[in-house]
């Protein structure tokens, strides 16, 4: 049986380009020899129909609301597993053995404490500094101490960078949000699990001891799984991009950062939070349905739509169980934010305009809500998108590094500035 091909006619000359299968999803052209055989590259502004590469981590399925890591949906993950089993899964692609895991989590636990000497970079900072200005700085700087983890043509060397940002990623953020509220940083605790560990840095203070409530660290360690990985999203593909050129792991890293602090990517839960807040009271949502309805309105409904779920996000339903169970865990019965979340999601479920350009709502509708009352700043939401995303980034990045046909990113354009003109000199300008 011959490989499906596809005909492309141009300039009545006809070309073959073969098709490629995955095992689910949409079959592609490969499109590789397309400028050799046509003399013509391909127009895909944002790269919304355009495979950049080939992976086996994480499949999404927009039209059903699909979400796979390796395969297993991301609701049976996220209610039955822990984040550092969902890390494994990531890197290695096999759920671990209780052995396999035990061995895991002892070792990215013995990984999480940083440099001493990294104390001194957030000093060099603003209290006020964006925790997100220090993170970048900060993860692209573990270069420059763990000099026997940057040959990324080493897979021994690979592997302990890997674990090293995963385990030293909660320890960052969490120096990060005690620098900007300005009180002294806390250290890992090895008997604690992942997230525990990590509450326990943002929140304690050495005047007291500090308790970890169960229900909030399963809570958070249940939003870290649902951000882990997103397949070929912007943070991603940024990381991929940067290490196509053989850049060292950390600054790949930091570059996935980086691109996650936009609004439209990472920042959405805090768009989303912000836009709940104003509007107040489920009684003024009308009004706010109707200002989004209007096109010469730049009022936007943030936390409603995906670039690619073009159905409910399989990732808001467990959002919305793990708000209510922090919300009840906390005894916040009378959330004004949540009224208003849960009427303006009902009211955009049944709303034919909604219906219609399928906006659903989104994993950052309640996400937002859900942090707040554990009682972090808006500002450290995205931290806590980039501390979950980071084991996404590595697996990427580790099969983007291990793949034999991967080369260096060079996306091509379609110029329209001016034809080659002479040079005149400043006197003849006029």
């Amino acid at each position: 049986m011959s490989s499906p091909t596809s005909t492309v006619t141009v300039d009545n000359k006809s070309v073959e380009l073969p098709v490629k299968e995955g095992t689910i999803g949409p079959s592609v052209i490969d499109i590789s020899k397309l400028y050799g055989q046509t003399g013509m590259f391909t127009y895909d502004p944002g790269f919304t129909s355009t495979a950049a590469t080939e992976s086996k981590i994480t499949y999404i399925d927009g039209d059903a609301g699909i979400l796979l890591y390796r395969g297993y949906p991301i609701d049976q993950l996220a209610e039955h597993g822990d984040f550092l089993e969902t890390c494994y899964l990531l890197l290695y692609g096999e759920l671990p053995t209780a052995a396999q895991k035990a061995d895991f989590d002892y070792r990215v636990t013995r990984h999480t404490m940083v440099h001493d000497q990294m104390h001194r970079f957030f000093t060099g900072f603003r209290r006020d500094a964006h925790p997100m200005a220090i993170m970048v700085a900060c993860v692209g700087a573990l270069s420059a101490f763990y000099h026997d983890s940057t040959d990324i043509s080493d897979p021994h060397q690979r592997m302990i960078a890997s674990m090293r940002m995963i385990a030293k990623m909660p320890t960052l953020a969490a120096m990060a949000y005690k620098y900007s509220i300005g009180q002294p940083f806390v250290y890992p605790q090895n008997d604690l699990d992942y997230t525990s560990n990590f509450l326990r840095m943002c929140f304690a203070v050495p005047a007291e001891e500090y308790k970890v409530n169960p229900v909030l660290s399963r809570a958070l360690d249940r939003i870290f799984i649902l951000h882990a990985d997103h397949e070929q999203n912007a943070s991603t593909s940024t990381v991929r991009l940067a290490g196509s050129s053989g850049a060292n792991p950390f600054a790949c890293i930091a570059a996935g950062i980086a691109c996650l602090w936009g609004p439209a990517h990472g920042g959405a839960n805090e768009a989303a939070l912000k836009m709940l807040e104003e509007i107040g009271t489920p009684d003024r949502i009308p009004e706010y349905i109707a200002k989004a309805k209007d096109k010469n309105d730049p009022f936007r409904l943030m936390g409603f739509g995906h670039r690619v779920y073009k159905n409910y996000d399989p990732r808001a339903r467990i959002m919305q169980k793990t708000t209510h169970e922090v919300l009840n865990e906390l005894g916040i019965k009378d959330d004004p934010l949540l009224d208003v979340a849960i009427e303006l999601e009902q009211i955009a479920l049944k709303d034919d305009y909604f219906v219609e350009k399928k906006l659903y709502p989104n994993i950052d509708f309640y996400s937002g809500i859900t942090l707040k009352a554990m009682g972090f700043p808006t500002s450290m939401f995205t931290v806590l998108f980039a501390l979950a995303r980071t084991v996404g980034w590595i697996a990427q990045w580790s099969e983007m590094i291990e793949d034999p046909s991967q080369r260096i990113g060079r996306p091509r354009q379609l110029y329209t500035g001016e034809t080659e003109r002479d040079y005149v000199t400043v006197a003849q300008r006029g």
